[in-house]
């Protein structure tokens, strides 16, 4: 079988279960899950032998573009839906497939008394096949139905048990927020076809070599409004944590390892037009470096397990776009982090979903602690991702994590001391707010309510948090040694050589994990070795503003909604005493008119008669003034 066969099967096979499971009725609920498994096992397959036939190829022919069909016949313009199987593509595919096929199986499990079980699997192999096809495809057009794909199936997965009002809030919010992003992305096609005159990733970045500064950074710009809806970025943040309504299962898969990396894809992806747009790159690096330190200032207040999580990840997310704004110097940390983070990330959502599991679906920290002694795989798994989040040596944060703060430190000028010094004390909040999660779950006394007991997950649930422990303690490794990644992207990015840095690489790496001890002493001295409240304290200007998200949805309130709906009632306004008015006027002025003629209508021939002389004499009169 040829790799175009099989890289379409990569996307069609989930697509076609999904379709499979929606339509096949109840009949299917008794193993439907099972289908969906199967699924998302048969494209990671897959994917393996195309990554397996990628090594085997030299470096300048590991790209294979895959022809499809005519699409978009239009005059001159011409568009094929094709795919793209390169290395960056194919180190997306591995990840969403192999993460996802684990999520998969937990999720087995985890939704086992749920009524909707087939459905829930149903939009799980929906978002799969539409995460490929985004990863997969050839053109940013073919990019933008993946990208509505994942969307879609992330609003129905958020809102999966909206009899919930506030889940159903919470789905709806995720999908207007992104909806700003995606109308950016949107609008970045237009730009290019009016620019280049294609949207293939080819033409445009033949192109994109000749073309003005003005046109790249201004479609540098709107991919990044793209990136920042979908990777929830500073400034359409605001829904991700409200995302954390839909099963932890999604939460894993959509919000830490997959979808919400996709705006990191199409920076990454796009680097031949943000090599052309210095301050749009730039722009790139100043959002990720504002949201990493936001992410964290959040994620140090909550006492939702799965909201300081999610917390977590925009400010991780953030690492990355900080690295891909930094140019071929931070492509390659930008994904290494990107796969380091999809495991050691999806590991810590499906370990807080195992606790929720034990504790009746309580998410309260505060009504956690000394899980550690009742759940001890969950413990160890759960406590391998936060080793490797922290940046502690050698899990694989450490190699990500860190070679993103050394490259923010590379160059001259005040962006390597800003961007790098952000980094820096980004990377000591992380261990604080981490260390605090972790503390507050699985140490200290236990502060559980009478009701419940906490017990371990079953296998079908430990299993994948054990293999995805693996890649968070090993993979960054992989990674790094002898510059494989570097190595395995150069036909896609190109060869970087390493500029000097404004501080010691040494200096750096050890201030790094200064900062990292010193966070992680404070939350141990907080949050294990005191006891924790079992109501949150009040709080200072910082610690409420934090505990609000840094008023995220009251600033949204002030300058969107508050205007929207301020517009909205005017041009109700409008519409009830101008348009309506105005129509209802001439209404009554008709019916008036129509009364008073219909009053001459009174059916005796004397009336008539007089009207007839009246009128007459009338003419006769008009007649002679006009003559005199």
């Amino acid at each position: 079988m040829s790799t175009s066969d099989l890289a379409w099967l990569v996307v069609a096979t989930p697509l076609v279960v999904s379709a499979v499971l929606l339509l096949g009725g109840k009949a299917l609920d008794g193993f439907g899950h099972w289908l969906g498994v199967i699924a998302s096992a048969t494209s990671g397959l897959l994917g393996v032998v195309l990554f397996a036939d990628m090594v085997g190829r030299d470096a300048e022919s590991r790209a294979v573009a895959v022809e499809g069909f005519s699409w978009v016949p239009a005059g001159s313009f011409q568009l094929s839906a094709g795919l793209l199987v390169d290395p960056l593509s194919i180190a997306f595919v591995l990840l969403i497939t192999i993460v996802g096929t684990l999520i998969h199986v937990y999720s087995v499990e985890y939704m086992r008394h749920d009524p909707s079980r087939r459905r829930f699997f149903a939009y799980l192999n929906l978002f799969v096949a539409a995460m490929l096809l985004l990863v997969l495809a050839d053109s940013y057009l073919l990019l933008y139905i993946g990208w509505e794909g994942v969307g879609l199936a992330s609003y129905l997965l958020i809102g999966f048990w909206n009899y919930k009002l506030d889940y159903a809030r919470a789905a709806k919010k995720a999908f207007v927020v992104n909806r700003v992003g995606d109308f950016g992305l949107s609008l970045a096609l237009m730009a290019m076809f009016a620019a280049f005159g294609t949207v293939s990733f080819t033409g445009v970045f033949e192109a994109a070599e000749g073309s003005s500064e003005g046109w790249l950074t201004a479609i540098g710009l709107l991919l990044l409004l793209g990136a920042c809806g979908k990777s929830a970025q500073f400034p359409l943040q605001s829904w991700l944590g409200d995302a954390m309504a839909g099963p932890t299962p999604v939460s894993a898969l959509i919000h830490a390892a997959t979808m919400v990396t996709a705006g990191v894809y199409l920076v990454v992806r796009s680097a031949p037009i943000y090599e052309g747009a210095p301050a749009a790159a730039l722009t790139v690096a100043i959002v990720g470096a504002v949201t990493l330190v936001f992410g964290a200032v959040v994620g140090s207040a909550k006492d939702d397990i799965k909201k300081a999580l999610a917390a977590s990840t925009m400010s991780q997310i953030g690492y990355m776009m900080l690295a891909a704004g930094l140019g071929p110097a931070g492509y390659v940390f930008a994904i290494m982090h990107l796969l380091t983070h999809g495991f050691f990330k999806a590991g810590m959502f499906l370990g807080a979903g195992s606790v929720m599991h034990g504790m009746k679906d309580q998410v309260d920290m505060r009504r956690f602690g000394s899980m550690n002694t009742a759940m001890r795989a969950t413990w160890v798994t759960f406590g391998l991702g936060w080793l490797s989040i922290l940046g502690i040596p050698p899990f694989s944060g450490f190699w990500s994590k860190d070679g993103i703060i050394e490259v923010a430190y590379e160059g001259e000028g005040w962006q390597p001391w800003v961007l790098g010094s952000v980094a820096l004390i980004g990377a000591g909040i992380t261990a604080f707010y981490m260390s605090r999660l972790f503390f507050m779950t699985f140490h200290g006394r236990k502060r559980w309510t009478s009701d419940v007991e906490p017990h371990e997950s079953p296998w079908l649930m430990t299993a994948p948090m054990v293999v995805i422990a693996i890649g968070s303690v090993g993979l960054g490794f992989l990674l790094a040694a002898g510059d494989t990644l570097d190595r395995w992207l150069e036909p896609v990015i190109g060869v970087h050589e390493p500029e000097p840095t404004v501080l010691p690489v040494p200096l750096i790496i050890g201030l790094t994990l200064l900062a990292v001890v010193i966070g992680l002493a404070i939350a141990a001295r907080n949050y294990a070795a005191q006891p924790v409240p079992e109501t949150a304290p009040a709080t200072g200007v910082v610690g409420t503003a934090a505990r609000r998200d840094l008023y995220q949805d009251d600033v949204n309130q002030l300058l969107v909604i508050q205007p929207a709906v301020a517009f909205t009632r005017g041009l109700r306004e409008v519409e009830d005493d101008g348009i309506a008015g105005a129509a209802r006027w001439i209404g009554r002025s008709i019916a008036g008119i129509g009364s008073g003629l219909g009053s001459l209508q009174t059916g005796f021939v004397r009336s008539y008669a007089l009207s007839m002389v009246g009128g007459i004499v009338a003419i006769v009169a008009a007649l002679l003034v006009v003559r005199l």
